[in-house]
């Protein structure tokens, strides 16, 4: 990439595919995050895609999520992603990406650590981003210590809001705090709110960049109550440049 990293928010861009990673890298992300099923929020991606996504040479953060509807878990669940998390940092990943609420809206910080752990233990150094899971929270700042506290290292949030455009004044709340924890400002992120975003100053942004791909079939059938029926989405290496360009721009003033 062209622009320092560290002289602007770090651009994160949620991928699906090794393919997407290439994207990212050439529109000058900074970094990815590797899951699938973007539709559904994201789903935790096989060995393998972890594999062939870290062999293009981005930082790989691997969301690490089991199943749709909520992120209150079972102790199994929490099981199955802990040996989730282990097994992406062994592919090499170079961070992992979860989250898990009780029920009375407070974070499960007993199995937050549970997974944490199950990263950590293949490679200390694994940074640990709790993801849009806390925006489900009726506060999400109040919650900041706690995250500290478990050794996360970034937290991934709108705000508290349906999208970062909404939830700023929050995502300022959380800054203000001064946990020591990254803030990255991530849900329906478009070009034309950079600017806004970047003024609040949060340590950096992440959007899917996605573009529709569709299949040539005359006649798609949907197979599941959430298929969209030959359609799926590739991120867009020209919607990832422009975004790193403005947001370079922004902070050249």
């Amino acid at each position: 990439m062209t622009d320092d990293p560290v002289r602007r928010p770090a651009v994160e861009i949620a991928v699906t595919s090794p393919a997407g990673a290439r994207a990212a890298i050439a529109g000058g992300a900074d970094r990815v995050e590797l899951c699938t099923a973007l539709e559904l929020g994201g789903l935790t991606p096989s060995g393998t895609m972890i594999r062939e996504t870290v062999a293009t040479g981005v930082p790989v953060h691997v969301l690490i999520r089991c199943r749709t509807g909520g992120f209150v878990y079972s102790s199994e669940e929490i099981g199955w992603m802990t040996d989730e998390a282990a097994g992406a940092v062994r592919a090499g990943a170079a961070g992992v990406v979860v989250g898990a609420l009780h029920a009375h809206g407070r974070i499960d910080t007993p199995s937050l650590a549970r997974i944490t752990a199950g990263a950590r233990t293949v490679d200390a150094g694994t940074q640990v981003t709790f993801h849009r899971a806390i925006d489900q929270l009726r506060d999400p700042a109040e919650h900041l210590d706690e995250l500290a506290a478990a050794g996360v290292d970034r937290v991934l949030t709108s705000g508290g809001a349906p999208t970062v455009d909404q939830g700023l004044a929050t995502i300022g709340t959380m800054l203000a705090r001064g946990t020591g924890l990254e803030i990255q400002a991530g849900g329906a992120v478009t070009p034309g709110q950079l600017r806004r975003i970047v003024a609040v100053g949060v340590h950096g942004v992440h959007l899917s960049a996605k573009k529709p791909a569709r299949q040539a079939w005359e006649n798609p059938v949907s197979v599941g109550s959430a298929d969209p029926g030959g359609a799926h989405y590739e991120t867009d290496e020209s919607l990832v440049r422009e975004v790193v360009r403005e947001v370079a721009r922004i902070v050249r003033g």
